[in-house]
């Protein structure tokens, strides 16, 4: 891929984390900006505004820093593990969802069932997200591509989880979710795309 698309997938990552926060802090903190709606304080509003989209770009930053570490580590696996490591990448999306289950119970008490439910919603969604990306390019991306979305999005989403209190725990997944899904399906575009440019600039 070439450096303006890198730049090109960095910047956009960065303005969906922004914008995905700031949508998503109207649901999460929804007192927040009532707090300030009688009378209205645009001041205020503007100042929060302004917060939950700085949030949410460093949330994207750290979707973007989880993306290239599990490139790396994936490359670094396959020459380790070879073909055991579609094996091993299954065993740690298993162990990730008991650790979302099992160990946030333990720590945080509370309903078993919620942890449950937020579990299988991102096993779900992560393994419908791991489907388009196995039809667009080829079925071995199908394991890899349900690894990042489980397992890197549960270790980045760490952080949120030990705040206390739930709210920016879940201020934290929406951007964590939408980011991850948009690098992983825009990749092959962008490397099919920089390889025609490089292929067309040869030719010239």
């Amino acid at each position: 891929m070439n450096s303006r698309n890198v730049v090109r997938l960095f910047f956009s990552t960065l303005a969906i984390g922004g914008i995905s926060t700031l949508i998503a802090s109207f649901f999460v903190k929804t007192g927040a900006y009532i707090e300030f709606m009688n009378p209205i304080d645009w001041f205020e509003i503007l100042g929060l505004f302004i917060f939950f989209l700085a949030l949410g770009f460093v949330f994207s930053l750290i979707s973007q820093m989880g993306f290239f570490a599990y490139l790396t580590v994936n490359q670094f696996a396959l020459g380790v593990f070879r073909r055991y490591w579609p094996i091993v990448q299954i065993g740690l999306i298993a162990f990730a969802l008991f650790d979302l289950v099992y160990f946030r119970f333990q720590a945080e008490g509370g309903s078993l069932l919620t942890y449950i439910l937020v579990a299988v919603l991102l096993l779900v969604y992560s393994w419908i997200v791991a489907g388009i990306k196995a039809k667009e390019t080829n079925r071995k991306a199908f394991i890899p591509a349900l690894f990042f979305m489980v397992v890197i999005t549960a270790i980045e989403w760490v952080p949120g989880l030990r705040t206390s209190g739930g709210d920016y725990a879940w201020l934290m997944i929406v951007p964590l979710v939408i980011c991850n899904t948009y690098q992983l399906l825009i990749l092959h575009r962008l490397t099919d795309q920089s390889k025609r440019e490089r292929e067309m600039k040869e030719q010239s």
